[in-house]
């Protein structure tokens, strides 16, 4: 039997995950995979094997989801000039404002809750102190398949 993780942590999962239901309401037409798709596409992740990687999902999965995109005309597969096998994700312009509404609400709804804790800048901390170790576990997961 596994052993039971804290209450604190406990808690923080499920805050965690309404958290991420207030998200996907606040993201529009977008499903939260789309949107992380479409936001890793514009921060320079164009492949969608390195897509799966930060995902941390399988290449299958994040096909889908792209297929989907493409096909409602938000995203772009284009060739690599270099490698005739790969091709590069490029977002369109209507996949740019899908994106940016999604972005605009989500904040406002972020806003919302921020604005109701004792110490906003506290919680921002917070906030950002889990951005930063969501990176380093991304970092180690793509050092560990450059490794392999």
């Amino acid at each position: 039997m596994p052993t039971r993780p804290p209450e604190d942590l406990r808690s923080a999962a499920r805050t965690l995950a309404l958290v991420a239901r207030v998200l996907e309401r606040a993201a529009g037409d977008l499903t939260l995979a789309q949107y992380r798709v479409l936001a890793l596409v514009t921060a320079g992740d164009e492949r969608a094997s390195r897509l799966a990687l930060r995902l941390a999902v399988g290449k299958p999965t994040v096909t889908a989801v792209v297929d989907g995109l493409v096909e409602r005309g938000l995203l772009e597969r284009e060739a690599v000039p270099d490698d005739r096998r790969a091709t590069r994700l490029v977002l369109t312009g209507s996949g740019r404002a899908a994106l940016d509404r999604a972005e605009i609400e989500m904040a406002e709804r972020v806003e919302r809750l921020v604005d109701r804790a004792e110490d906003r800048a506290a919680l921002l901390e917070g906030i950002a102190a889990v951005q930063g170790a969501l990176e380093a576990l991304v970092r180690e997961r793509l050092e560990a398949e450059a490794a392999s």
